[in-house]
């Protein structure tokens, strides 16, 4: 096995924060921590190497590898004269992000749209709905439904051009009519 060091304190500082921040995206911490891991390595690292390096069982590795994977985050890489998988990530931020978005997409939005519209749907012929939880349902699908087309409509935009829009903030709202 690759002997992994010990991290260096900034990096893991990194991964542990990551970790972290994997629990509020409702993400396994461990899988948040290898994806850290890998994001910030100067070269491939196989199971062994990885659960060394955060002191995690090799069984919660390879199910947490499989998962970035899932995600696109990861990809299983050759090395010559080694016949064990290496894992490296995918260190583009930008494909990162839009990876996870659309990930979380499909998790949250996805199924939140197709269950709003069935909620409305019934709600509409049922006398026992009140008029105020009508359009407060109404109102919520109007809105992910709003969402759901900014986001199709913003994953076509080029990156150079939704970098400069990102760089605008709130600038970007004086363009648009009706505001201060």
């Amino acid at each position: 096995m690759t002997e992994i060091t010990k991290l260096p304190v900034a990096l893991e500082r990194f991964v542990l924060h990551w970790g972290e921040m994997g629990g509020f995206w409702g993400v396994n911490r461990s899988v948040a921590q290898i994806h850290a891991l890998l994001l910030t390595a100067d070269r491939a690292m196989t199971a062994e190497d990885i659960a060394g390096a955060l002191e995690i069982a090799r069984s919660n590795v390879s199910n947490s590898l499989k998962e970035l994977q899932n995600w696109g985050l990861i990809r299983r890489v050759p090395v010559r004269g080694d016949r064990r998988d290496h894992y490296e990530a995918e260190t583009d931020v930008w494909e990162v992000a839009s990876r996870i978005a659309a990930g979380r997409k499909a998790k949250e939005i996805d199924p939140a749209l197709a269950t709003l519209r069935a909620c409305v749907a019934e709600a509409v012929g049922d006398p026992t709905v009140s008029p105020v939880a009508m359009k407060r349902l109404k109102d919520l699908l109007e809105f992910t439904e709003t969402i759901d087309r900014w986001y199709d409509q913003i994953t076509t935009v080029a990156r150079p051009k939704l970098m400069a829009l990102l760089k605008l903030g709130a600038r970007i709202a004086a363009l648009i009519p009706g505001g201060k």
